[in-house]
């Protein structure tokens, strides 16, 4: 199973699952909610997602290392300010919130499924080997990290 490790762009794999997501809400009764809530839910949700996602985004340009998630042996700094006192992954909890966000639209309680397969996916084969290249670049830093931050919220 290591061939899919840090193999596809994060946005991508969750397009996928909210495309997933979608394909269930379709053949799935789902929650009978007007409109406007579900609307109303979604963008909330989708906002704060937005915001972690952003705010992890602009502390790595600060500390100017790499965004590319698939090759984490690059980073130049082991960034710990900003959101990333909080959260070691902001920008995948981001995505994992705009899937929230997706399936209260959808008002599928079914759907939710695919935001806990992104969560599971993205353990395995994005976070799981970024942090065995993060070990490898920062030794024991990076394992202090690990100790203080949780690794999604």
């Amino acid at each position: 199973m290591r061939a899919l490790e840090n193999k596809i762009p994060p946005p991508i794999v969750t397009a996928l699952f909210g495309l997933l997501m979608w394909l269930v809400a379709r053949y799935v009764p789902s929650l009978d909610l007007a409109l406007s809530v579900r609307v109303l839910l979604a963008l909330l949700v989708s906002a704060i997602g937005v915001c972690f996602s952003v705010a992890g985004v602009l502390s790595f340009r600060q500390a100017q290392t790499t965004v590319n998630p698939l090759k984490p042996e690059t980073a130049s700094a082991l960034v710990r300010s900003g959101i990333y006192r909080y959260s070691r992954n902001p920008m995948y909890v981001g995505f994992a919130l705009l899937l929230l966000a997706w399936a209260c639209y959808l008002a599928s309680p079914l759907a939710l499924l695919g935001v806990l397969g992104f969560v599971l996916y993205m353990n395995r084969f994005q976070i799981n080997p970024e942090e065995r290249a993060l070990t490898t670049l920062f030794g024991s830093e990076f394992q202090v990290y690990q100790a203080q931050v949780r690794r999604w919220l």
